[in-house]
C-alpha cells in the first residue's frame, strides 16, 4: 500500500545492495534516523493559486504532449546517436520561445530563457534509449532495429522513461514560457545524450556547459519509476544513487581439445571461479552496512562444443556509495582475477575499468530536496509523496553538481493505481521494471505529475517577490 502520511516515514541512511526500486519495499537492516525538521513551505496558497494556472495551460496541450511522446517512444535512438531526437526536442523549444544551442557535447541541447533577475534553474532531461527489443504490445511500440557502436543489430526501445521525461520536459518549457509573470530568473534546459552509459553529462560539462552558458544555481531532474502510480512520486534527501564502473576481464588460457583439458589451460572454468570468487567482495570482504554491487553481466568464450578456447571475456558491473570503497572493491577485483590466474598457472588477465562509463554518485542537496518536497506535498497531497531509499542503480546527473550546484532528482509513479494495486496481492507477479522489454508507463498521468511537479518546483525557486 501507499504511504499513509509522510510524517509515519523517517530518513533512511543506509541501502541494501539491490538494484532497482522493489515493488515492496523491505525494511533495511540498518538503524533509521529522526526525522528532519520542519521543511520550508512555500507562502500559503502559493502553490494553490499557481498550480491553477498550471493546470489550466496543461490542459491545452497534453493532447499534443502524448502525442510527442508516442513519437518518440516509435522512434527511439540508442546512446552517442540521438540525432533526430535531439532535434526535434531542439525546435520545440525553440517554439516555445527559448534560446537554443544544439550539439552541446554531442547530441546536447541547450535552451535558455531569460525573465529579468533571479537565479538559474537547469532542467534537465535524458534522450537515449536501450539496446531491447520491445515486448509491450502498445498500438505506438517500437520496431526500430539499428546497428549497435559494435556493429551489431539490435532492437532499440525506450524501456527506461526517458520519453516520458522528454514530454515532461516539453511540456515544462511550455509552462514556463506562458507564466513568465510569476518568476523572475533564467531557465536553463538541457536535454543530454548518452545517460545509459553515463557519458552525456561529462561529455556537456567538457564541452563548456558551465562556462558557455550560465552556470546554475539549481539542477532539478526527474526519473521514472515503473513500480508505483502515476499521480504519485518519491524523493532521497541526501544520497540518492550509487557509483556505477564498467569492467572487463579477458581470462586467457590455452586452447585445445575438448576431449583433452590435461592438455590445455581451460578459459571457461578458470572464467567460472573468477565468477565466484567475485562474490566474497560482498560476503566477505564488505561491511554488511555499506552497500556493494559486484554482477557479471555478460560472458563469452568458446566457438564450439568440443573446443576449448584460448580467452573468455567478462563484462561486469560495480556498484558502490564512497570513493573509499569504490578504490577498495575495484583492487579486490583485479586481485581476485589474477590470484585465480596464478592457481590455475594461467597467463595474467587482463583487467580493464572503463572510466568513460563511470559515473559518481548522485546526492541530492537537503536543504533543496526539503524545499522542494514541500511544495510535491501541496500539489499531490501528503501521501502521494514519500521519501525514497537510495537504490544502487546510477545515474550521470550526479555530475551537474560540479562546481559546488545544488541538484534534485526525483521519481515519478508511471503505472495506472489497478496494475498497482494487481501487484501487492499475494502471490501477483511482479511489475516490468525498467530495463525490461515490458515496461509501458500510462502516457497521460504520468506527463501531468511530470510536468506538474516541475513547473512549480522550478518557480518556487524562482519565485517573484509579492507574488
Amino acid at each position: 500500500m501507499l504511504p499513509r502520511r509522510l510524517a509515519s516515514f523517517v530518513v533512511l541512511t543506509c541501502v541494501l545492495g539491490v538494484s532497482g526500486v522493489e515493488p515492496r519495499p523491505a525494511a533495511l537492516p540498518c538503524a533509521a534516523q529522526p526525522e528532519p525538521k520542519a521543511q520550508p513551505a512555500p507562502p500559503a496558497g502559493w502553490v494553490k493559486n499557481r498550480l491553477a494556472d498550471v493546470d489550466k495551460k496543461l490542459d491545452a496541450e497534453i493532447k499534443d504532449l502524448v502525442a510527442l511522446y508516442q513519437h518518440i517512444h516509435q522512434n527511439p535512438e540508442l546512446s552517442l546517436m540521438e540525432v533526430n531526437t535531439a532535434k526535434r526536442l531542439a525546435e520545440e523549444a525553440r517554439k516555445a520561445g527559448f534560446e537554443v544551442t544544439e550539439k552541446v557535447g554531442g547530441n546536447g541541447v541547450v535552451a535558455i530563457l531569460k525573465n529579468g533577475p533571479g537565479p538559474v534553474v537547469l532542467i534537465r532531461t535524458d534522450m537515449d534509449a536501450l539496446p531491447i527489443v520491445e515486448q509491450t504490445g502498445v498500438p505506438y511500440a517500437s520496431k526500430v532495429k539499428v546497428k549497435n557502436r559494435d556493429g551489431l543489430e539490435v532492437g532499440v526501445m525506450h524501456a527506461c522513461g526517458h520519453d516520458i521525461h522528454m514530454a515532461s520536459w516539453v511540456g515544462t518549457a511550455r509552462v514556463l514560457a506562458a507564466m513568465k509573470d510569476t518568476w523572475s530568473g533564467t531557465v536553463m534546459m538541457i536535454a543530454q545524450p548518452a545517460e545509459e552509459i553515463v557519458a552525456g553529462a561529462k561529455l556537456m560539462l567538457d564541452a563548456g556547459l558551465y562556462t558557455k552558458f550560465p552556470k546554475p544555481d539549481f539542477a532539478l531532474a526527474l526519473h521514472s519509476d515503473p513500480h508505483y502510480p502515476a499521480g504519485t512520486l518519491g524523493y532521497s534527501e541526501g544520497l540518492a544513487l550509487a557509483n556505477s564502473d564498467t569492467l572487463d576481464i579477458l581470462v586467457k588460457g590455452k586452447g585445445g581439445h575438448g576431449a583433452a583439458p590435461h592438455m590445455t589451460i581451460d578459459p571457461v572454468v578458470l572464467a567460472a571461479r573468477i565468477i565466484i570468487d567475485l562474490q566474497t567482495i560482498v560476503s566477505r570482504e564488505t561491511d554488511p552496512f555499506d552497500p556493494v554491487v559486484v554482477t557479471v553481466g555478460s560472458i563469452h568464450g568458446g566457438t564450439k562444443h568440443n573446443i576449448i578456447p584460448n580467452e573468455v571475456k567478462l563484462q561486469l558491473t560495480v556498484r558502490t556509495t564512497t570513493t573509499a570503497t569504490r578504490d577498495r572493491v575495484l583492487k579486490a577485483i583485479d586481485r581476485i582475477a589474477k590470484a585465480a590466474a596464478v592457481g590455475a598457472n594461467a597467463p595474467p588477465p587482463v583487467v580493464r575499468v572503463s572510466l568513460d562509463e563511470f559515473t559518481p554518485a548522485t546526492y541530492n542537496d537537503v536543504p533543496l530536496a526539503q524545499k522542494t518536497g514541500a511544495v510535491f506535498r501541496d500539489i499531490l497531497g501528503a501521501d502521494a509523496v514519500r521519501l525514497r531509499r537510495p537504490m544502487m542503480g546510477a545515474e550521470d546527473f550526479g555530475r551537474f553538481s560540479e562546481g559546488k550546484v545544488p541538484i534534485f532528482m526525483y521519481f515519478i509513479g508511471t503505472i495506472t493505481k489497478e496494475k498497482y494495486d494487481a501487484a501487492q496481492k499475494p502471490g501477483a507477479a511482479p511489475l516490468p521494471g525498467m530495463h525490461t522489454d515490458a515496461y509501458a508507463p500510462v502516457p497521460e498521468p504520468s506527463i501531468r505529475t511530470g510536468v506538474r511537479t516541475m513547473s512549480l518546483a522550478a518557480m518556487n525557486l524562482m519565485r517573484k517577490e509579492g507574488k
